[in-house]
């Protein structure tokens, strides 16, 4: 980022009196692309989503913060938006983000993130081509325009996949949909690439018919063990047949619920603990973190089937309790990776869940009737049962 010459931004604001009259705004002083094209799934709501990040820069360091107004997103050269956005939404959905009851602003000299999530209307076509429109105001109330930062949607159709744990109820939290969740909005800036590897990851944490993280009986949080919660131990599976790219034991695993050390890097070893990380087809890995010690089964190179377990789940690596980190991406490393969708090819759906709901002493949670869903990606904080084979 870095400033204008003072005369210059004085000029432009000469003619602010022309402006302030037409119909459109003039250019916002702002830069914008979208570093990784979406393609659509199906979400475990039953409609399709596009996910995917805008980036904004408010490149000149004396424009003065933008405040943002709103934000239209336009199909090909449809004219009615799939997506509008006023200032309360959009402080929900960028990063930084703004403080308690502030509205949305990009600080000069420099970039925010809109986290921007599209649900597709029924029966649409998917769209070939997004346009964006933001409205922004400076310092001195100006209104300015981003109207661009256009993009092609991919047309690749997400993975089918089996289970990753062999049967089981499993709340899938800061699962897809959730921007400001440590995985969609963990941005990783290593060598040069600023990525997503997280970007549709869920943790899926083992529960019993009350939904549950912890067995009967165990109500001393503090004095809890690995055994005490639902889902420690459990098989992990193969999602599909695969290549093993990358695997690692002998990690140690935390007590639940404590304190860990800062990881020294933001590496697969340091973040994801034990781990196994499959390829299912060129280009594309599954990586399984966060498994019990002593139990990865498999070794870089082997081959493995859809089915097959390939370790048992833990809590070792950057966990604070027991359970399954599940996520694809485009590349073997966690550093670079960028994360992309995938659906389960069966599984059954028994209603949204909070976290608080998941400890003794929290709000009580009562299953939907079992829903049968077929090639779905469960949202955020939803419970699903995946099939035992």
């Amino acid at each position: 980022m870095r400033d204008r010459s003072g005369w210059m931004w004085a000029m432009l604001l000469a003619t602010v009196p022309v402006w302030a009259n037409a119909a459109t705004p003039p250019p916002a002083p702002v830069e914008a692309h979208v570093p990784f094209a979406p393609s659509a799934f199906l979400g475990s709501d039953g409609h399709r989503h596009l996910a995917y990040e805008l980036h904004v820069s408010n490149f000149y360091g004396d424009t003065g913060a933008l405040a943002a107004q709103d934000l239209q997103v336009f199909a090909d050269d449809g004219p009615v938006p799939l997506l509008h956005w006023d200032p309360q939404a959009l402080a929900r959905q960028i990063r930084p983000t703004p403080a308690q009851g502030s509205a949305a602003s990009i600080a000069a000299g420099a970039r925010s993130v809109i986290f921007v999530w599209i649900t597709l209307p029924d029966g649409r076509a998917m769209p070939r081509r997004l346009r964006h429109v933001m409205d922004l105001r400076t310092v001195q109330g100006t209104p300015v325009r981003l109207d661009g930062a256009a993009l092609q949607v991919a047309t690749t159709p997400p993975p089918t996949l089996g289970p990753p744990l062999r049967g089981g109820d499993w709340l899938a939290h800061e699962g897809p949909g959730a921007a400001q969740s440590h995985h969609w909005g963990s941005l990783v800036a290593v060598n040069g690439a600023l990525t997503i590897p997280q970007r549709y990851a869920l943790d899926l944490v083992g529960v019993d018919a009350s939904g549950r993280a912890l067995r009967h009986g165990t109500r001393a949080l503090q004095r809890k063990q690995h055994s005490d919660w639902i889902g420690y131990g459990w098989d992990v599976v193969a999602v599909a047949d695969g290549i093993v790219r990358g695997s690692h034991d002998g990690e140690p695993e935390y007590p639940p619920l404590t304190a860990q050390p800062e990881p020294a890097a933001l590496t697969a070893d340091t973040l994801f603990g034990n781990h196994v990380i499959l390829e299912i087809a060129p280009g594309v890995f599954a990586s399984y973190a966060h498994l019990k010690t002593g139990s990865v089964r498999v070794k870089p190179g082997d081959h493995v089937v859809r089915g097959q377990v390939v370790a048992q789940l833990g809590q070792s690596g950057n966990s604070a309790a027991p359970h399954l980190h599940f996520q694809l991406s485009d590349q073997p490393t966690f550093e670079g990776a960028e994360g992309v969708p995938y659906t389960f090819e069966h599984f059954h759906y028994l209603g949204p869940e909070s976290e608080a709901q998941l400890f003794p002493g929290g709000p009580a949670w009562h299953a939907a009737p079992a829903q049968p869903r077929q090639q779905q990606l469960p949202l955020n904080d939803v419970v699903v049962r995946f099939p035992l084979h």
